[in-house]
């Protein structure tokens, strides 16, 4: 199989990512991934409301996910068809996007999407369910006490471990603190939000599913219940890596996202990948393996 020619076919088509962050960050914590995708990707970012650049949610209604993927649309009617990749909350986002437009996805790569709504439908008595919820309760009586440090704080030390908050230095603590008004709407948007869990749901493009060995009780069943849903998926473990692990390990993952990317972007890998995915639609998603195992066999 040879390599695609990026140099000589950059005119004819040059493919475009997109990076969605998580929750509390903003596009820049891809920096890292930008400036290594950046020479054979055409690499967009993408800051949600009340983030980075964005401003906060204004509408009538609660925010909602289809809000915030609303912010790739202008990128989707300019490019035509991109691969996308989120984390956390920009992962559930960018399954939502594809769900929403899969015609123009071509594409996902999710770290530990946070499909809270699974959650609570597998089990909303279970501790991983008991979990979040208890944190996103308390996140939201200091917001509305107006003690952003401690909504940061409860938030930070859930996802990145006991201490984690106290550890950071006091400007990365103002930063993170001035978004939780921006950040406690993910959780009410992500309870309400039903994409589909039944095997193959509605995502049926290429799809990489990143988890990180030492994640959250809460992301960790989110994982086990993707790979239920998700057979055809490639799912991958980030060996001593939590929920945070873009931006706590960012070579190993972003390694992991370039490889897929590439092979992909090779027209004999896609093919065969396609080729793979009609397959398993014709099985009626009966036949369990990854779709890059089903591509190998269909090679």
């Amino acid at each position: 199989m040879k390599p695609f020619d990026f140099k000589s076919g950059e005119a004819a088509e040059r493919q475009t990512v997109v990076l969605l962050h998580s929750s509390a960050s903003s596009s820049r914590q891809w920096n890292a991934l930008v400036e290594l995708l950046g020479a054979r990707f055409d690499v967009r970012t993408v800051d949600f409301h009340g983030h980075g650049t964005q401003p906060a949610w204004s509408g009538a209604q609660p925010l909602t996910l289809a809000d915030d993927a609303a912010l790739v649309e202008p990128i989707l009617r300019e490019k035509g068809s991109v691969h996308l990749v989120g984390h956390s909350y920009g992962g559930a986002v960018a399954l939502k996007v594809a769900e929403m437009h899969p015609q123009s996805v071509r594409s996902l790569i999710v770290y530990e999407p946070v499909l809270f709504g699974w959650l609570f439908k597998d089990d909303q008595h279970a501790i991983a369910a008991r979990e979040v919820l208890a944190m996103s309760v308390a996140m939201g009586r200091y917001v509305q006490l107006g003690d952003d440090h401690a909504a940061a704080a409860v938030f930070v030390n859930y996802w990145s471990g006991a201490g984690a908050w106290e550890q950071l230095h006091p400007s990365r603590q103002n930063a993170i603190a001035a978004r939780m008004r921006a950040v406690h709407p993910h959780f009410g948007a992500l309870y309400r939000e039903e994409l589909a869990r039944t095997p193959g749901g509605r995502i049926d493009m290429p799809l990489l599913y990143l988890t990180g060995k030492a994640t959250a009780a809460s992301t960790r069943r989110i994982g086990a219940l993707a790979r239920e849903a998700m057979p055809y998926a490639t799912h991958g473990l980030i060996a001593d890596a939590g929920h945070m692990g873009p931006i706590t390990h960012p070579s190993e993952v972003n390694s992991r996202i370039e490889q897929f990317l590439v092979a992909l972007a090779t027209p004999d890998v896609a093919a065969l990948r396609k080729a793979a995915w009609a397959r398993w639609s014709r099985s009626g998603g009966a036949t369990r393996g990854s779709l890059d195992q089903l591509a190998v066999e269909s090679s």
